[in-house]
């Protein structure tokens, strides 16, 4: 299976998926002058007649990524662009183009691959994006969709995952946590209807959750809102997998601690009454949740009075030096050491 039999087998639940992605690509090193940013951020960054060309790409897998139980083909392909588009304004720009390559097993008639593509042109109408290629092929089991998206951003402000400064002010747009008590909500109904088929699923009065769960927006609007404002933060990143493991990867690659506060964290009152209904702490369904597809960015001080008063966005904490650690800040005051317990592929506890 691979060239060396004699070395020690090593798991990839051992590496987990930012781990083994490290190790693969270590020996990987530059050769073009245009190659600004390879691997480790967003998207990578290739320069181009004074803008930066920005790439990035995401691999959607059956039974791992969603479930077509209560999927619908045209939510996932909207949702596999969205991802995608979210990449490209984590790192301050804009998409412009995707490419989309499938492969699918004999069980998806050809109505069913049009539904999925629909959903695809929904999602480049909406965000003025272009379908310019891609590729398919046949499968022995499910369906799996990659997605390559470019963008473009300025050189000037063009916002790396490594540049937050000590007192630098922490933001994040929209509220968090929805995205996940959609999902738990969607699985719940889906155990009932597997034990009797002739249960209609509840899903009246959660029409926010499993919106944000199966049809998520890329926040491209805070991009262009702050370019209006005339802010650039100094590092962003979106929220795929969760705030706290998003701030710890903000935190590593700019060797900084931060302070997040529970009050500010914001937090949709549907996105409450489910998580009261499934006993979890809303909070906690905002730090591990995951799949907002938010932006979390810093600002520098000064700009605060540029946007404090904007309705889309709210500052959650600010950066410290790194041996304070990154901590939360609960409403009664307790620091809480931040863990990143959100989805990452390969991890052991991976049902």
């Amino acid at each position: 299976m691979y060239k060396n039999k004699n070395i020690k087998r090593t798991e990839l639940s051992e590496l987990g998926e930012f781990g083994l992605i490290k190790r693969l690509t270590k020996d990987f090193k530059i050769s073009n002058p245009s190659t600004l940013k390879g691997v480790g951020d967003d998207a990578s960054v290739i320069s181009h007649e004074g803008d930066e060309i920005l790439v990035s790409t995401d691999l959607l897998v059956e039974g791992i990524h969603f479930d077509l139980t209560y999927t619908p083909l045209i939510h996932l392909g909207y949702k596999a662009a969205i991802v995608n588009f979210s990449d490209i304004a984590a790192m301050n720009g804009i998409p412009e183009q995707i490419t989309v390559s499938i492969a699918l097993s004999n069980r998806f008639p050809l109505e069913a691959v049009e539904e999925l593509y629909e959903g695809i042109n929904l999602a480049c109408k909406k965000y003025k994006v272009d379908l310019v290629g891609g590729d398919t092929s046949s499968s022995v089991s499910g369906l799996f969709i990659s997605v390559t998206v470019i963008g473009r951003a300025n050189k000037d402000t063009i916002t790396y995952r490594n540049g937050a400064n000590v007192n630098d002010l922490i933001f994040v747009s929209g509220d968090l946590g929805a995205a996940y008590m959609g999902l738990l909500l969607l699985e719940r109904e889906k155990q009932v209807f597997q034990a009797d088929p002739e249960i209609q699923p509840e899903l009246k009065g959660y029409e926010y959750i499993l919106e944000r769960q199966l049809k998520p927006e890329a926040r491209t609007s805070v991009v262009k809102l702050l370019k209006e404002h005339q802010v650039i933060p100094t590092s962003m990143i979106d929220i795929s997998d969760g705030l706290a493991s998003e701030i710890l990867h903000i935190c590593d690659a700019s060797e900084k601690g931060c302070c997040l506060y529970e009050e500010k964290i914001p937090v949709d009152a549907t996105t409450v009454s489910m998580a009261e209904e499934f006993k979890i702490d809303p909070t906690t369904a905002a730090l591990n949740g995951g799949e907002d597809y938010e932006l979390l960015f810093t600002i520098k001080q000064q700009d605060f009075e540029k946007i404090k008063d904007l309705a889309e966005i709210t500052p959650i904490g600010h950066i410290t030096e790194a041996d304070a650690g990154a901590n939360l800040i609960s409403r009664d005051g307790t620091f809480v050491q931040l863990i990143a317990q959100g989805w990452e592929a390969f991890k052991k506890n991976k049902e």
